[in-house]
This record gives structure tokens, C-alpha cells and sequence, in this order.
């Protein structure tokens, strides 16, 4: 039986059969002995960075092992290379420079997509279409067009796909997501969503340059727009470009606005206000704002989300988070763990001018309970391979479904767009579309030739 078949039926049906993420574990009583033909082959696109921390996050896995890696970057694809065959024994069979061959290549079972964000949508379908699963990194595409384009290939094909959002994997994130649902903050009236990074400083310019040896420089363009070599726009710094990605609302929303959503149950808002721009680094060489602040506004309640570049000490002195302001108290939520802090109760009697009466109660006696900083495990990268690895097995969907990926995608290139165009946005879910001509344009991907956005 051809390998991608088998993985799709064998369904596990029995509990405790789960690829569970631990070390160690052997799955021979699901794929045979261990054979080597029976391993979940993986093939990388993109080797540099986030992209070589996922396949590593995979291969703490037993029966997987990487078949491909595909990188434009010669520099790049021999040292993961290298440092593969070190820490497995073993060099992967291929390794090449063009993307499909990855694809093309009948071994490979899933593929690890960890390219610019203006190539994930090309990428993703073609894996859909030849039958591959796919783990594609955050945020799922650079258009609002391109993620719906994705979904709709994921569920034309019945592939799996797990999006790089991997605190959905992390149970911290889930844990505090239930006590908001609880009800015991109170009626929420307010989420803060924040994102100050002194990591993300001023990008000077520079001039335009050829090629480094060894680099497909068109290749690492593909469907964006054709420019001259900058090393500004080159590896991690595409991201303020927005040719390829959507800059600190992109990159660091799509992890935290996952959770505002997911916690109040809501979807997509139906108005947006986004402003900002470049405010710290007027002169330097980013096109995305250093500084932006978008209100998404639903019926009872707004999510918030502010960012800053080069600076780090945001909302309650952190970097970065998700706070849930209740009536009753305040749910502060980040990688490391969540806290509730209480309100404290005001009594009438004591402060004759605020109204309404509080109740009975004692003044500055707190509303609710406090909880002390439950911490997390730090290990939802690894977690989240390990439940992308199940579901290939059970064809359930995964936790960070691409769906889900689209979704937060969606709503973070809302307020990047609200942000370009000067303008508040109505949005209607069911059209996909804003009151706003220019903002309407902006949804569009716009392919270089010969490259043609996907037709599902």
C-alpha cells in the first residue's frame, strides 16, 4: 500500500494508540516494527530558521526522519545538512534549491513549510494537491485571499494541516482560556493584546546589492514583486516589507489575538480601526508600522492590539500578552504562564461619588480570589508536532487547524489595512469584503509572472 494511503486509514480508533508526545515512545503497534518504509518521511522547505526548529521538534519524534530539505540558500541547505547528519547519523537523500522537487518527490509524507509568508499559499496548495500533510509556519498567508484559498485546498484534498501556532498545543493557553469562559472575571468588557519588542529595533538603510554567492535570489522572490537584492528584505527581516509579510502585527498577532478570539468565542469582528506608522524610525528602511494600535470592536466588548519596535517594556512591565479585563478581576496571559489579579471592591458609604454602591462589602476587599502564576511547561513547539503527528494517523483535525490559522491571519491583516488606507473598516464576513475600495484592493494577492495565484 502506497505510504500516504496507509497513513490516511489507519485511523486510530482504540485510546491510548496516540502518537502521545514523549520521548521515547515506540509506535510499532501502529505502523509495524519500526520498519524504516513505515516512518513518517519529512521534507523541508526553508532550513534557515523557524522552519529547521520545527523539523527538530518533529525528529524528537521516533519514527520520523527527514527525506528533503529545499532551501534557496546554499550557505543555509549544507549547513542543515551537516548538522543533521550530526545529530541523527543519517544526510538526507535530497537536497535541492527549487521547492517542487520537494513536492515531486513520491517519499516524502509531510512537508514543513517555513518560507517567507508571501510563499506559503503556493506552497501549501501544490503539497495539498500531490496528497501531502503539511505543517506550514505562521502566519498562514500574506493576504486575506491567499487564506481562504489555502483552506479551501486543505479541505478539497482531506490533507491535515497544522499551522505554526503552537501555543494551541501548549495547555497553559487552553487552561486560561477556560477560567475567562468560566465567568469568574465578570463580564469582560475589554481585551489588551500587546506586543513591545526591543528585538524588533530600527532597520538602517542600506544599498541595494548583488546577490550573495549561492542564493536563487529569483527564486526567493517567486510571486512578490520584482526588486533589486537588499539585504534589508533578505531572511528574517522580510518580515517589515510588505512584499512578503505584515511586519510586528503579522508576525506576534497571530500567536496572541489567536487567544483574545478563542477565549471570547467570537470570530471575525464586523469593525475595525487601525493607526500607527512609522513613529520611532521615521527614516529607517521598515515599510510596516513600528508603532500600531488597532481597536477590533464586537457587540459588548472591544479586543485591543498595540505594538511597539525597540521598545520592551509594555503592558504590566512584559514584552508581550493577552489581558482579559473582568469586572471582577484581570486574567494576564503569556508564554511563561497566567495570573488572575482582583479588583478590589468600592464601597459607596467610603466614596459618596462613585455609583453604582458596590455592595456591602469592605472597602479595597478584593472582588474574587487571586491565582498565583500557574506556569507552563515551555514545551508547545514540541507538543504541537507531536499532535500534528496524531492526527495524520486519526485524520482529525489538528489544534491549530488551518482554519483556525486563517481565521487570526484574517483578522491581523484586518488591522494592517485599516492602518495603510487612514481609515475606520466595516467588514461583511460574508462577502469577505470592506467598505473601502483601496482596503478591498489590499485583500487581492498580486502574482509576478510566470507564477499564478492557485485556482481551487
Amino acid at each position: 500500500m502506497d505510504r500516504r494511503i496507509f497513513l490516511k486509514k489507519s485511523a486510530i480508533t482504540a485510546t491510548g494508540l496516540g502518537l502521545a508526545p514523549l520521548m521515547g515512545k515506540s509506535y510499532s503497534s501502529i505502523l509495524g516494527q519500526s520498519a524504516p518504509s513505515n516512518k513518517i518521511k519529512i521534507g523541508l522547505i526553508g532550513c534557515r530558521n523557524q522552519g529547521w526548529s520545527n523539523l527538530k521538534a518533529f525528529l524528537q519524534y521516533p519514527e520520523t526522519e527527514c527525506v528533503s530539505m529545499c532551501d534557496v540558500d546554499d550557505q543555509w541547505l549544507y549547513q542543515r545538512a551537516d548538522e543533521l547528519e550530526e545529530m541523527t547519523g543519517k544526510r538526507p537523500p535530497q537536497l535541492v534549491k527549487d521547492w517542487r522537487r520537494v513536492i515531486d518527490n513520491k517519499d516524502v509524507d509531510m512537508v514543513i513549510i517555513g518560507t517567507p509568508d508571501h510563499w506559503h499559499c503556493l506552497q501549501l496548495v501544490a503539497a495539498c494537491e500531490a496528497g501531502m500533510d503539511s505543517f506550514v509556519e505562521k502566519p498562514l498567508a500574506n493576504t486575506i485571499e491567499e487564506c481562504d484559498l489555502m483552506v479551501k485546498a486543505a479541505r478539497k484534498y482531506d490533507r491535515v494541516v497544522q499551522v505554526g501556532q503552537w501555543q494551541r498545543s501548549d495547555p497553559h493557553w487552553d487552561e486560561a482560556a477556560a477560567y475567562v469562559q468560566s465567568g469568574k472575571l465578570g463580564r469582560v468588557r475589554t481585551v489588551k493584546v500587546w506586543a513591545y519588542q526591543t528585538s524588533k529595533w530600527t532597520l538602517p538603510v542600506v544599498a541595494d546589492s548583488q546577490p550573495p554567492a549561492g542564493v536563487d535570489y529569483d527564486m526567493w522572490l517567486g510571486p512578490a514583486p520584482k526588486r533589486p537584492y537588499n539585504q534589508n528584505r533578505f531572511h528574517y527581516n522580510f518580515r517589515f516589507f510588505w512584499d512578503y509579510a505584515g511586519g510586528l502585527m503579522a508576525d506576534w498577532g497571530v500567536h496572541l489575538l489567536d487567544y483574545a478570539m478563542k477565549a471570547m468565542n467570537v470570530g471575525l469582528p464586523s469593525y475595525v480601526y487601525g493607526a500607527g506608522g512609522k513613529m520611532g524610525y521615521p527614516d529607517d528602511a521598515m515599510e510596516t508600522p513600528d508603532t500600531l494600535m488597532v481597536t477590533y470592536k464586537y457587540p459588548d466588548f472591544n479586543i485591543i492590539w498595540d505594538h511597539a519596535c525597540g521598545i520592551g517594556n509594555g503592558l504590566f512591565g512584559l514584552r508581550e500578552g493577552v489581558a482579559f479585563f473582568g469586572e471582577n478581576g484581570t486574567l494576564i496571559l503569556t508564554r511563561r504562564g497566567w495570573e488572575v489579579i482582583p479588583e478590589e471592591a468600592v464601597n459607596s458609604r467610603n466614596f459618596p461619588y462613585c455609583y453604582p454602591c458596590d455592595d456591602e462589602r469592605k472597602p479595597n476587599t478584593p472582588r474574587m480570589e487571586a491565582v498565583e502564576m500557574r506556569r507552563g511547561a515551555g514545551k508547545g513547539l514540541y507538543l504541537h508536532a507531536g499532535n500534528m503527528l496524531d492526527c495524520m494517523r486519526s485524520r482529525k483535525l489538528p489544534n491549530a487547524d488551518i482554519a483556525i490559522g486563517a481565521e487570526v491571519a484574517k483578522l491581523s491583516h484586518m488591522g494592517n489595512i485599516s492602518c495603510r488606507v487612514g481609515s475606520a473598516l466595516n467588514w461583511d464576513n460574508d462577502t469577505g469584503t470592506f467598505d473601502h475600495l483601496e482596503a478591498n484592493r489590499l485583500i487581492k494577492a498580486n502574482y509576478r509572472s510566470p507564477w499564478k495565484l492557485p485556482k481551487i
